[in-house]
């Protein structure tokens, strides 16, 4: 298959966008495009690699934006189902934005994998799952990416770039609608101002009812509301220096969490929640960049401002009865700056520098509401000890006078229950409860790569990461009893009050080794590379209602108003409770870029290997299973093996592609206590497999166009996907799985020259999975619940693109 030529407009733009390269990098960024068109080449500024992507010692993908409208990828969560070894699942809202990689993640807290959209490094990780337009190219970067982006890389990362108006100027406008209510508006304007500037305008509308029901609310548990808007200004002044402003806003409605009853035979069923859960989101990102080049060194500055405000409703028990609601607000305000200096793509070392530096504002405002059907339990917590104690004490003294067991207890209970009995009536009122969490972080970062030869690269990188995290928090909580002992009557108030400030520091070096060989003359190379990742610690503020209730119940038999004491001890072992530390790892891989067929065909493999020290992880807290909290489970290993494929035939007429990513992720030391028959049974992990990341995920996709060539109709394309994955464990005692599944996809798209109407169905067999399941020990027994995962569903997409 014939190479197209390189124009000298598109080699300007790649030396504008920072020394992508020599001639033959040029070459090779065509020939790793999937596509052989010109304009379909996407071309991204990056102002910290020196290499294109397939030529790095790394394991990755790119999904371009014609691959996301074929899979009909919206968003981060639909694109990882095309990913190895890379999950985010649907967790019922955009709030929740867990992601795993090679057996790394966590819901809550410091997150594993970390985005960067158009240069920006995406802070709040409440932010992460939004909804993509305007997207010309997506990379997903597995295994830690410390030396050059940080913390929190430490899984991979993730690279969202929207589409450049200098480059792709014109008009793309398109309108879906589908089964259960589904509609969406998507449009953008990208204009070319002059040959050195440009200016873009997008925006979009959707609207989903959702496909689960609430009978007990009587309302649509899933149905969701959002639209957003950005704005993309570039600027070249001059052959050596570039501008760029970005402002991005969306906004979220849902009903969310719509997590139903898990069976035994693992089918979910619909919400029964008491209360329907909501989320709402407004999200505000303001970034400027700056790049120029001075004496073969382009020097980048990228400067953003962040704001977030979000408010979550939640029933955490999910069932018909009262038991327990929680609400959060957060306001998080961030402000980052990076600087980095990168050498020419020419000689024997090229190499990267930098600084990174962020401060987070973050506030956030969750009363926790205890109901009647908590209230009752508490009652009964507090009512079922002081009772058997009375039994017991009076049963003893029967039984002095010669009476057997069961005659003096029998006995005990008739003059307890004579005298009036026992009775308690509890109301534990809501707990409020305010967090301010300001993070700092600065990070001092190098890569070298060495030419070594024609064929082999050495590529070493160092970074010193420091962060401070911070908690200032004020919550208390109280409970009214009126107890009624064998007709005595006494009313007690318990209270407890927590306000206190903590703070930490953590810093770590993150190195990095690689060498690459370059085999053949197609730009296939293989590669091994050794990496330090890092996870940032913190502390834990969903742990505090949990605490409060606990010296709430252990304060139930004080007499009269009590309110629990608190000195530094009790903070200090506070203290001990909500924090958790880093969590650090080291990856071992080989792999290989390969470019077969004459570049028809390309092929990634890689294994890996990983250790992991300190692993945090998302768990239930206390007895009750309400509010979750942060562990540092010790120890475990991962290992596994991504393979991956895609090109195109036939004069471009077919084109296909196939992923495979297997992860073995089990703890090698983990410890921990449950309570069983009310006590704490000690219990080992040791062996099982780490919870919530799958084992397997697979994916194909394959396409075919017919061309016609009539005035009216250009052509038309026929495609089918598949993906899976699984099994996926629900807990770290591997007490409940999804076991492996697969979804498919299908489409017909009718090509005229200005409009595309493209027909679509997913989940074609209706495939009955959970997305997500967790268990609950609110209302006194232990319940899973889980989220539904969509149905079969279809609808039409017309996209419209006239030429200007």
């Amino acid at each position: 298959m014939k190479k197209p030529a390189i124009t000298t407009l598109a080699l300007a733009f790649i030396a504008c966008e920072g020394f992508a390269a020599t001639e033959q990098d040029n070459a090779a960024a065509i020939d790793s495009s999937r596509v052989y068109d010109l304009d379909e080449v996407t071309i991204v500024r990056q102002p910290k690699d020196q290499f294109l992507l397939r030529r790095q010692p790394l394991s990755a993908t790119m999904l371009s934006a014609i691959d996301m409208q074929a899979m009909h990828v919206t968003d981060l969560r639909e694109a990882s189902s095309y990913v190895p070894n890379f999950a985010m699942p649907k967790y019922g809202s955009r709030y929740t934005s867990a992601m795993y990689v090679r057996g790394i993640g966590s819901r809550v807290n410091s997150p594993a994998v970390g985005i960067y959209v158009d240069g920006m490094p995406v802070i709040g990780k409440s932010a992460f799952n939004t909804h993509l337009h305007d997207i010309s190219r997506i990379d997903i970067l597995r295994g830690p990416q410390g030396t050059l982006y940080g913390l929190n890389s430490e899984g991979g990362m993730l690279r969202v770039y929207t589409k450049n108006p200098i480059t792709e100027p014109g008009l793309d406008a398109s309108l879906s609608m589908g089964s259960y209510s589904l509609y969406g508006v998507n449009i953008s304007a990208r204009q070319r101002l002059a040959h050195n500037a440009g200016l873009s305008l997008s925006a979009f509308f959707n609207s989903d009812k959702g496909y689960l029901d609430n009978a007990i609310t009587d309302t649509d548990a899933d149905k969701s509301l959002e639209t957003g808007a950005r704005m993309k200004w570039l600027y070249a002044p001059s052959g050596s220096t570039q501008l760029s402003l970005i402002a991005d806003w969306q906004y979220t409605r849902q009903n969310a969490f719509p997590y139903g009853l898990l069976g035994d035979d693992d089918r979910a069923s619909d919400p029964t929640s008491g209360m329907q859960g909501r989320y709402r989101r407004n999200i505000f990102n303001l970034s400027f960049d700056v790049s120029t080049t001075l004496s073969k060194m382009l020097l980048s500055s990228t400067t953003s401002y962040q704001h977030l405000y979000d408010f979550m409703a939640m029933d955490i028990d999910y069932m018909p009865a009262d038991f327990l609601a929680m609400q959060e607000k957060q306001r998080q305000n961030a402000i980052t700056e990076e600087l980095t200096l990168k050498s020419a793509a020419e000689g024997w070392w090229r190499h990267t520098s930098g600084i990174f530096a962020s401060m987070q504002w973050l506030r956030t405002d969750a009363p926790v509401f205890f109901n009647e059907g908590m209230d009752q339990f508490l009652a009964d917590n507090i009512q079922r000890p002081m009772y058997n104690a009375m039994v017991s004490a009076m049963a003893g003294r029967f039984m002095q006078q010669g009476m057997t067991m069961e005659q003096a207890t029998a006995a005990a209970a008739k003059t307890i229950e004579r005298a009036g009995g026992v009775s308690v009536d509890a109301d534990m009122h809501t707990v409020p409860g305010l967090f301010h969490t300001p993070t700092a972080n600065i990070g001092l970062f190098h890569e070298s790569a060495f030419i070594l030869s024609p064929r082999l690269t050495a590529t070493l990188g160092l970074r010193y990461d420091w962060s401070r995290v911070g908690i200032d928090y004020d919550t208390r909580a109280m409970m009214q009893c009126a107890v009624n002992v064998m007709g005595t009557k006494a009313e007690t108030c318990i209270s407890s009050a927590l306000k206190h400030k903590e703070h930490d520091t953590f810093d770590e070096l993150l190195p990095k080794l690689a060498l690459t060989y370059a085999i053949g003359s197609h730009g296939s190379n293989v590669y091994a590379s050794v990496s330090k990742g890092y996870r940032s610690g913190g502390f834990n503020i969903q742990m505090f209602s949990d605490i409060l209730q606990a010296e709430i119940q252990a304060a139930s038999s004080q007499r009269g108003d009590y309110e629990v004491p608190h000195n530094e001890q009790t903070y200090d072992d506070i203290r001990n409770t909500i924090s958790f530390r880093p969590e650090t790892s080291w990856n071992y891989e080989v792999g290989t870029h390969l470019n077969v067929f004459d570049n028809a065909m390309h092929i990634d493999a890689s294994l890996f290997f990983m250790q992991v020290k300190d692993q945090q992880l998302s768990v239930m807290a206390g007895t009750y299973g309400f509010g979750r909290m942060m562990v540092n489970a010790g120890r475990s290993n991962s290992c596994g093996v991504e393979l991956s494929l895609n090109g195109r035939a036939f004069s471009n007429h077919l084109s296909y592609s196939a992923s495979y990513g297997f992860t073995h992720a089990t703890f090698r030391q983990y410890a921990d206590s449950v309570k069983q028959g009310g006590k704490l049974v000690a219990v080992d992990y040791k062996g099982n497999h780490v919870p919530f990341a799958p084992e397997h995920t697979f994916a194909a996709s394959a396409q075919w166009r017919f061309d016609i060539g009539g005035k009216w109709l250009h052509g038309i394309s026929v495609g089918a996907d598949v993906w899976g994955q699984g099994p996926t464990y629900w807990d770290e005692a591997n007490t409940r799985r999804q076991k492996t599944f697969a979804v498919l996809g299908a489409h017909t798209t009718f090509h005229t020259k200005s409009l595309d109407i493209n027909l679509w169905a997913t989940n074609i067999t209706d495939t009955r999975y959970n997305t997500f399941a967790v268990s609950s020990q609110a209302t006194g027994e232990n319940k899973w619940f889980a989220h539904r995962a969509a149905p079969f569903r279809m609808g039409v997409t017309l996209s419209f693109s006239p030429s200007l």
